[in-house]
């Protein structure tokens, strides 16, 4: 048989490795879940271009920066501010975020001082523009007059002014988690008295009976609203948030819902949604889901970002890892986010610029 002339064999294997690379590319350009092996309480923040991402390290602020959620494993990320090993915010770094505030990065973040008892919200500040350089400065304690156990902090802005929202006790026993807000005056500095504006009511938010064993020196009973996360859509703002505890498999998120530019430190504001709106789902493989966050793809989909276990009765430990998938709109204008998608469902990604900041 006669061979093909070299000229020819040459572009025939060009050719095959340009299609091997296109279907490499389009093999990528998709969301997988779980994004990363190991990532309890994930956060992502938008800006020029990059996905800004975190989960909770326990020792130190790690942030992940990608243009590709799907990319997400292979994407670069810095160890960008590790604790003292002595003080108030030494120990126990809990569910970090970062957040782009008034022209600099802030990463908000709960901490303690070596006692659950102790923790209390924290934050960090660098004026670079691109937050993997520059230098993380502590500005210190967020916390307002009460100053009571706080974890999982989340700002958002509305109508030119900037809130904080946390989980929290009342007093200075555990055995109930609320959901609290209170506004900032600064991005460091609250202003003025919290609000208690969600607690644990109905069954679905009172799954909480705690082994001895796992978890010593606690009640034993917890009934848990954490994680808060705001969704703004049209005039509404949806705040999600983590009900039960999250070492059950029914760690779920339930949703409250206010007027944008009604008077968010008034408890009546806020009305309740009586169901969860994201659960747990056996058949895909998730289970114990919550502690979400939102962001776009370039193509202008919400999705929502949340961490589960592949297993029951894993808890809330290292087996959490995070998932993301696409969410839409319900005729009233309040979000349909479905079930989880089972674990390594292709989700198709684009690439592209977002506009800046903005969910739904």
């Amino acid at each position: 048989m006669k061979s093909l002339p070299r000229w020819l064999f040459a572009l025939a294997l060009l050719v095959s490795l340009v299609a091997g690379a296109q279907k490499a590319t389009d093999r990528r350009k998709a969301v997988r879940d779980p994004l990363l092996s190991v990532g309890p309480d994930p956060w992502v923040e938008y800006k020029d271009g990059f996905y800004y991402y975190m989960n909770t390290t326990g020792t130190n602020l790690t942030v992940w920066k990608t243009t590709d959620m799907g990319e997400l494993r292979t994407s670069p990320k810095k160890i960008v501010w590790t604790p003292p090993p002595s003080g108030p915010y030494s120990h126990e770094i809990w569910a970090p975020e970062i957040h782009f505030v008034k022209g600099k990065w802030y990463i908000y973040f709960a901490a303690d001082e070596g006692t659950n008892q102790s923790h209390r919200i924290f934050v960090v500040e660098n004026g670079n523009a691109d937050p993997l350089a520059g230098e993380w400065q502590v500005k210190g304690k967020v916390a307002d007059p009460a100053d009571k156990w706080a974890i999982d902090p989340s700002v958002f802005e509305d109508q030119d002014t900037w809130y904080v929202i946390w989980s929290g006790w009342e007093g200075d026993e555990n055995g109930t988690q609320g959901i609290y807000i209170a506004r900032l005056s600064n991005p460091w500095t609250i202003e003025g008295k919290r609000t208690r504006i969600s607690t644990p009511e109905y069954p679905w938010e009172k799954v909480g009976d705690v082994d001895p064993k796992i978890l010593p020196g606690n009640p034993p009973h917890i009934d848990v609203n954490e994680g808060p996360e705001v969704l703004k859509h049209g005039e509404r703002i949806f705040l999600t948030y983590s009900a039960s505890a999250c070492w059950t498999d029914y760690y779920s998120l339930g949703m409250l819902t206010a007027v944008s530019g009604s008077n968010l430190l008034d408890a009546t504001s806020w009305k309740k949604s009586p169901k969860p709106v994201f659960q747990q789902s056996p058949k895909a493989g998730a289970y114990a889901t919550g502690h979400n966050s939102f962001f776009k793809s370039p193509d202008g989909r919400d999705w929502i970002l949340y961490h589960a276990n592949s297993a029951p009765r894993q808890g809330c430990g290292q087996h959490r890892s995070p998932r993301a998938q696409p969410f839409t709109w319900k005729p009233d204008g309040t979000p349909e986010f479905g079930q989880p998608i089972p674990i390594g469902t292709p989700i198709p990604w684009t690439t592209g610029a977002l506009p800046e900041r903005g969910v739904g």
